[in-house]
């Protein structure tokens, strides 16, 4: 008799799970809440006509090194990766840039003087990236597969980025080192920021930061065509309000966060696990603006036409402010952005000589202050003239972006804090499982976090599958 499963959601994460549910021989359903499948990973015009922008993510270092996503024949299902010269650009006040390289080698040329401490730092794991990316990308195991490599990677990771910043002789490569490390969301000076810094420097030298040609929604139509050939169906506009409901199925996979699960769980689940679920954390949100424009940004220092993400924030000291300003529940006076620019080095994201660009802040969570002026001040900060090239723009607040995808809770777009305690324990101890045998969760609220990888989705149904005595 074949098993029936249900995945409730048809995020990056939700897909990953139904894969490889399907590839296991279940029957498969994906219920999406939404017109659209993909979550945060989808494109759509948002301010002009034939100006396609990308909703949440953008660049997927982590997707195109993902050991699932790399697994899986996606190209042949329409995805096309697309990389910029360099995956990374860090303007300064000086009107020069600081760039983060292909090529590990000649990020260490770049650097100057730092450049012996950065290739230390990275160059263990960037040899080794298949098994680093297979042990990172999991639950946190205090008996790894490669237990010289992590221990390696834990007495940096753990640190602070303030304390592994130190190591650099130059301002300019604390500043680059700060912007990586900002993508935790955290105060720079607590546990773990040095590693974010480190899981987004590392495959910039192995698998680069990628774009898909024609953009996100062309990973998510990737996953979604793989996976009607192995027979799952993903059917859109079905949100479930009531795992009730769900009853005829074998299998349950929710691509939820915790308290939207604990919400929808009913007697399905023990109240003890439901307070469980109650009692995460979330993070602070996003402040997010799509452009359309009618030139390129005009940087100020020519390296940042080469990059398809630039960090904008001038100093560590500067970015670190920032984030801990954040973090203490206050919008930062001159917040640290990050900006994409894809149509650079992808012209079907725009008309003929047209540009797309989005930006985006962090803000406290659930903010509803205006961040627009001072986002924009901070661009035009390092490229004059940017209000100049605006033709159109498109504003998402917390509130607008967790509308558009319930599980951007509060403008979250991480799944959750990720500090020491939510990174071991995450959501609960029991990870994906949950108080019901036949129901887990799988979202970015589990191991290993964040990202656009679908490992959370990936590791959910394993362990599922390994529990109904399938693999």
């Amino acid at each position: 008799m074949i098993r029936k499963a249900c995945v409730i959601g048809a995020g990056p994460n939700g897909l990953a799970a139904a894969i490889v549910l399907a590839q296991a021989g279940l029957q498969v359903q994906v219920l999406e809440a939404e017109s659209t499948p993909g979550g945060t990973v989808r494109t759509m015009e948002l301010t002009l006509p034939g100006f396609q922008h990308d909703f949440g993510s953008a660049v997927y270092p982590l997707g195109a090194g993902s050991p699932f996503f790399s697994s899986l024949p996606l190209d042949r299902h329409g995805l096309k990766w697309i990389h910029s010269p360099a995956p990374l650009a860090h303007p300064l006040d000086d009107g020069t840039a600081v760039t983060l390289e292909r090529g590990l080698d000649e990020s260490i040329h770049a650097l100057g003087v730092d450049g012996e401490a950065w290739g230390a730092l990275t160059r263990p794991f960037v040899d080794h990236w298949t098994e680093f990316s297979l042990e990172v990308l999991r639950p946190i195991h205090f008996f790894p597969r490669h237990p010289w490599l992590m221990a390696r990677f834990g007495v940096f990771g753990v640190q602070s980025a303030q304390a592994v910043a130190r190591r650099f002789r130059k301002e300019r490569t604390r500043a680059l080192f700060a912007g990586l490390a900002a993508h935790s969301f955290l105060s720079l000076d607590e546990p773990l920021t040095a590693a974010f810094a480190l899981l987004l420097a590392i495959p910039a030298h192995t698998v680069g930061w990628p774009i898909p040609r024609a953009g996100a929604k062309s990973l998510t139509a990737a996953l979604c065509d793989f996976l009607s050939t192995l027979g799952g169906k993903v059917i859109l506009s079905s949100p479930v309000h009531d795992l009730a409901a769900l009853s005829d199925y074998d299998l349950l996979l929710c691509d939820l966060t915790p308290r939207q699960l604990a919400a929808i769980a009913g007697p399905r689940l023990s109240e003890q696990y439901k307070q469980r679920l109650r009692r995460f954390r979330y993070g602070a949100g996003v402040f997010k603006v799509d452009y359309a424009l009618h030139a390129p940004i005009p940087w100020k220092a020519p390296d940042c036409s080469r990059a398809a993400t630039v960090h904008l924030g001038g100093s560590f000291e500067e970015i670190a402010a920032s984030e801990k300003s954040v973090r203490s529940g206050q919008p930062a006076g001159q917040p640290f952005v990050l900006l994409a620019q894809p149509s650079l080095f992808d012209s079907s994201r725009a008309p003929a000589g047209k540009h797309t660009a989005w930006a985006y802040c962090h803000v406290p969570h659930g903010s509803s202050v205006n961040m627009l002026a001072k986002l924009e001040d901070q661009v035009e900060r390092f490229a004059p003239g940017f209000h100049d090239c605006i033709l159109a723009r498109h504003v998402f607040s917390p509130a607008d972006l967790e509308s558009m995808d319930a599980n951007l809770v509060g403008g979250d777009i991480t799944g959750g804090v990720f500090d020491i305690r939510q990174s071991v324990f995450r959501p609960t101890s029991k990870h994906y499982g949950t108080s019901e045998p036949n129901i887990y969760i799988c979202s970015a609220s589990t191991p290993p976090g964040g990202g656009v990888h679908g490992m959370c989705g990936y590791h959910a149904a394993r362990m599922a599958l390994s529990r109904m005595g399938q693999r």
